[in-house]
């Protein structure tokens, strides 16, 4: 068992939540694409925000793809801050 197996496990516990039913690699894989093509503290934030979209009965792997999508078009200047629109 990972560390991450671990604290899923350990974290659902204390919240009443089957760890099977959590989709660690989905998750990773939002948060990474926001944290690199949007901001880190984006990552975070995306993570809860497609586990609010879920919890209210939007398709997973759908709500991810679209957030993953939309970090993927998302203007960055050089600098690192968003264009003026």
């Amino acid at each position: 068992m990972t560390v991450m197996d671990e604290w899923v496990t350990a974290a659902c516990a204390e919240l009443g939540l089957d760890p099977a039913e959590v989709p660690v690699p989905v998750v990773l894989d939002l948060a990474k694409d926001v944290a690199h093509q949007v901001l880190r503290p984006g990552a975070p934030v995306s993570a809860y925000l497609l586990g609010l979209a879920v919890g209210r009965g939007a398709d997973l792997a759908t709500a991810a793809a679209r957030l993953s999508g939309l970090a993927g078009t998302w203007p960055v200047e050089l600098d690192g801050t968003t264009p003026a629109g």
